[in-house]
């Protein structure tokens, strides 16, 4: 029995319905069970036809959905995108309906070949905005790399990935990870089988230029994720070399939830006349989130923070520190105390931070206390709190870290420790995000 045959022929279980797309005919069908990323689905005559050995039924034989018209103001959804069935598909098996504002706006350009600088708050959907486009232009009969994501951290790679792949796994694309902390043999024998799409950090994809393991004379689709970081001098010099090696005519896509002046400047030797897409406010926006910001001593944080962590309702919640030594010996302190805690700060192994992360997701350690390496590429679903224990150095890291929170259209909070010695640098901070905050004293209940 074929996989079509499985999975069409799988029980309704309690009546429910679902929307897809057939893989031949190209039309919306409705389906008694869940479609899988993986897996074709088929409407009623073209799996008649393919049952009986015949031709893929034609458009104007299968059952057509009304005509979809738009006046001005209008969302586009998915099935209005020129997009493949396995895409469609793919996008269905994720449990998602309509595109996000920043997907909305992106995508199309991007399907058009069109340079584009992406602007939207963490949680808008950014990654899915850059994934879909960058698969669609994936060419699977040519085993070469023809698309190269570059992301600042390791975290945010491997969500990066997840996403892809769920993508491009129904549409014989192969997707390879690059980042440091693990032996770089996997990803040399990984690269050697012909990847389309490489997603890496910088300096491990860099690594593996150098040394010959990866080419990427093909890529035609380049995306750096988290821009103002990837440009930043903390990783210009790796970016920079990294995108001397590509081809001068492929194109170019740059996403970040917050976007300086000079990060567009910057991008301009870099891009051909980008498209600006602007969602959620503006490079000065926040998610809207609740923002207590409390004066508080540095003497008085340790117990403060038990006072927070005490009134938590069972939601995730993450505490950002300043330092890695920092964040290790909160996090200590907090465990000795009895208190479900995880710690993620840069010196950790790989293998360490994954499974910090998978305790984290799952709730057995609910509390992460964190650098800022936690501010970007954390896809975590009801993290209800996020707590400045230590006061970031920026309004980005700011706009980063209260990011972690409130996604997604769902409600969050936000605290944040000022130390008086620390009120000239949260002034500037508020002049960065464009906004100013009511300071409370902290006071002990």
């Amino acid at each position: 029995m074929s996989l079509e045959s499985r999975s069409t022929r799988r029980p309704s279980g309690r009546g429910r319905h679902f929307k897809a797309v057939c893989a031949d005919c190209e039309v919306s069908t409705v389906v008694p069970f869940q479609p899988k990323h993986d897996r074709p689905v088929y409407c009623r005559p073209c799996f008649t036809n393919r049952r009986n050995g015949a031709a893929p039924a034609s458009k104007a034989s299968a059952p057509i959905d009304p005509p979809v018209t738009h006046t001005p103001g209008d969302a586009v959804m998915f099935n209005d995108m020129k997009l493949r069935p396995a895409t469609r598909t793919a996008i269905a098996g994720m449990g998602i309906t309509e595109p996000t504002p920043i997907q909305q706006q992106c995508i199309p350009q991007l399907l058009k070949g069109r340079d584009l600088i992406g602007q939207a708050r963490t949680g808008s959907g950014k990654t899915l905005a850059f994934a879909v486009p960058m698969v669609e232009r994936c060419d699977p009969s040519a085993r070469k790399v023809q698309a190269l994501v570059l992301v600042p951290t390791r975290e945010l790679a491997i969500q990066v990935a997840s996403v892809t792949e769920t993508l491009a796994c129904g549409q014989r694309l192969r997707v390879t990870l690059l980042y440091g902390g693990r032996s770089a043999r996997p990803e040399q024998t990984a690269l050697r089988s012909g990847p389309q799409i490489v997603i890496g950090t910088p300096g491990r994809t860099l690594d593996h230029l150098r040394q010959g393991a990866l080419d990427v004379g093909s890529v035609r689709f380049l995306v750096l994720d988290e821009a103002d970081e990837m440009l930043d001098k903390g990783f210009s010099r790796d970016v920079e070399a990294i995108i001397g090696r590509t081809p001068g005519e492929r194109q170019t896509a740059l996403f970040s939830a917050t976007m300086p002046q000079w990060v567009a400047k910057t991008a301009r030797k870099h891009q051909r006349e980008p498209v600006n897409v602007e969602v959620d406010g503006g490079p000065r926006s926040i998610p809207p989130v609740e923002h207590l910001v409390y004066t508080i001593s540095k003497g008085d944080k340790p117990q403060a923070l038990q006072t927070l962590l005490n009134k938590r309702d069972g939601d995730p919640v993450i505490v950002f520190g300043k330092t890695k030594h920092g964040v290790k010996k909160l996090a200590r302190q907090l465990d000795g105390l009895g208190y479900p805690v995880g710690a993620l700060q840069g010196n950790l192994s790989q293998n360490a931070r994954e499974r910090v992360m998978v305790e984290f997701r799952s709730g057995a350690m609910p509390i992460l206390v964190a650098t800022n390496v936690a501010a970007r590429g954390l896809d975590i679903d009801g993290v209800g709190q996020v707590i400045n224990y230590d006061l970031p150095d920026s309004q980005q890291h700011f706009t980063h870290r209260v990011g972690r929170t409130g996604r997604m259209g769902r409600s969050g909070e936000a605290v944040t420790f000022v130390t008086p010695d620390e009120r000239s640098k949260w002034k500037e901070i508020e002049r960065g995000l464009g906004r100013r905050f009511t300071l409370k004293p902290w006071q002990a209940a």
